[in-house]
């Protein structure tokens, strides 16, 4: 698969990439106007009091460190929130989050609301709310106080032990009798144990309190009062949502693309049926102006079309025999008629002697697009035509069955009275009869056939024929239905020249290919496009006049 078959879609939808996109952005953008300004205060609490310790030990900082994961999964806690909710007399709470930093012992406890006073009160409460739920918020003011005296009194033994401990040891370096140092060793010995003593109740008390204990929670942060609100990240936001947006409708292109199963470029129908694209046709308004826009408007760019047509037909048939020319398509309503007259009348107008058949024995529709008579035609001329007729014989009834048109050069041999059995009248020895007297009679035989999918007519009538064209409605033909027809061609050896890419839409990609260029030669009169001498209206008038004329 080619890079521009990927691309393709968000090519052809680009329209609807843009908008999504736009939308989404627009909308986000708006809605982001809409909000009220948010307000953020942060309260920092501290697990322990490893920082303080001027030689913490990695047991100490690894236990407060887990304590600050389980405090932080104790604050967001319901009953937590409840309680700071009691309090404060909230209904609800704001957006709180509670965080470790860093994996340390610290905790932040960030509180966003729309009120800069209501963030800060939830965020000192929730921090109060987890001191009281430490074990060391069970300490009152006098305990403290009484731990603190008795602290001090220790650290005022330590210091005059240790200063008797130093005294006794000055002393024993002067003693000379054998008992007064006995009794001066005991004495120091004494004094050691003691200081030990004191060292261990003074660690084990210090420890028991809120300044040693690890397990303590203590605000080194308190919340502060927002002075402006947080930024809320609006760019980004929109941005995202245009993201969105455009992500949703590329999915959409492709899923549209995925979806659809017609037939719209040359490159699909090489891919599908192996054939080329010998021209393609843009859409003709047949409400509005006539099927032949090559006799009614021949400037016009679709009438160009048609006569690139002609050329390609020119130099596919150039070194055969055979000039019949066969015309289908896979079902109804696919313009190969309006082709098929078209044609007829540009192979005219560079000066061949051409003839259309209305081989459509069913629905017959060139005596409608040509305002021609249908009481004599095709099935007329098979009822008095014999399989052995001499060639001046056929000529003879070919002449009297043909009709003159306006455009010289052209002959139309209408369907005629509609048969019970197109199939077999088709089929026939007459009819094939009748064909190879018309190969030798015109330079090019044109033959509006029925639909391939619909009845075999098509089919019998291709085996007959020199080459094959097969008319493909852009954006309307089913790619299974080009490939049916394409098989069932193949299956009776026809000759398949090329496909028709017909009514195609102005933007679409078909169009685009062919259409690529407006030269004022092809679009307006001759007063150099300041306006048409002859309008479309006016030409259909003319030609029908001239069409009746020529009938009567």
């Amino acid at each position: 698969m080619e890079l521009k078959e990927y691309i393709g879609p968000l090519l052809k939808w680009w329209w609807l990439l843009l908008g999504a996109t736009l939308i989404a952005g627009a909308s986000s953008y708006y809605a982001t106007r809409q909000q009220q300004p948010l307000y953020r205060s942060t309260a920092t609490v501290m697990i322990g009091s490893a920082i303080e310790d001027p030689n913490p030990s990695t047991s100490d900082l690894t236990i407060t460190e887990s304590l600050a994961s389980t405090y932080v999964d104790f604050a967001n806690r319901a009953s937590v929130r409840s309680a700071v909710r009691e309090a404060l007399g909230l209904q609800n709470l704001p957006g709180i989050v509670v965080q470790q930093v860093n994996s340390t012992n610290f905790i932040d406890i960030m509180v966003t609301d729309t009120s800069p006073e209501r963030a800060q009160a939830v965020a000192a409460e929730l921090a109060r709310q987890l001191i009281l739920r430490s074990p060391t918020a069970e300490d009152n003011n006098k305990r403290q106080e009484f731990a603190r005296n008795q602290l001090d009194s220790y650290e005022a033994a330590i210091t005059e032990t240790e200063d008797q401990i130093a005294a006794k040891r000055e002393e024993l370096g002067t003693l000379v009798s054998a008992l007064e140092i006995a009794e001066a060793q005991t004495e120091l010995a004494s004094l050691e144990s003691s200081l030990l003593t004191l060292r261990t109740n003074y660690t084990s008390l210090l420890a028991s309190t809120q300044e040693g204990a690890k397990n303590a929670i203590r605000v080194i942060e308190p919340a502060s009062m927002p002075q402006a609100p947080v930024d809320p990240q609006n760019t980004i936001t929109i941005l995202v949502a245009s993201a969105v947006g455009f992500v949703l409708a590329c999915t959409a292109a492709y899923l549209l693309e995925y979806l659809d199963d017609t037939v719209r470029t040359p490159e699909q129908i090489t891919k599908l049926g192996n054939l080329p694209t010998l021209t393609g046709i843009a859409f003709i308004d047949s409400e509005d102006d006539s099927k032949l826009i090559t006799v009614t408007d021949p400037r016009s760019p679709t009438s160009e079309a048609y006569r690139v047509l002609r050329t390609a037909i020119q130099f596919s048939v150039s070194d055969k025999k055979n000039s019949l020319l066969l015309l289908t398509s896979g079902v109804s309503a696919e313009g190969k008629s309006t082709t098929a007259g078209n044609l007829a009348v540009v192979l005219a107008q560079a000066g061949h002697n051409v003839l259309l058949v209305d081989g459509d024995l069913r629905r017959p529709s060139q005596h409608s697009i040509f305002n021609l008579p249908n009481k004599r035609g095709v099935t007329s001329l098979l009822l008095k035509l014999n399989a052995d007729d001499a060639d001046t014989e056929v000529r003879n009834l070919v002449e009297d069955t043909v009709q003159p048109t306006q455009v010289e050069g052209l002959q139309v041999m209408t369907c005629g009275p509609i048969p019970p059995n197109p199939s077999e009248l088709l089929g026939s020895t007459k009819m094939r009869r009748l064909l190879d007297v018309l190969d030798q009679q015109y330079d090019f035989v044109i033959i509006d056939s029925p639909p391939v999918l619909s009845v075999t007519d098509a089919a019998v009538l291709g085996a007959m024929s020199g080459t094959t064209l097969v008319v493909v409605r852009a954006n309307k033909s089913r790619k299974n239905q080009f490939k049916q027809v394409v098989e069932r061609l193949e299956d009776v050896n026809a000759n398949v020249a090329g496909v028709v890419l017909n009514s195609l839409k102005a933007g679409s990609e078909g169009h685009n290919f062919y259409y690529y260029y407006k030269d004022p030669y092809y679009t307006h009169g001759d007063d150099g496009g300041k306006g048409d001498p002859q309008p479309k209206s006016k030409l259909r008038k003319r030609f029908l006049r001239s069409q009746e004329a020529v009938q009567s």
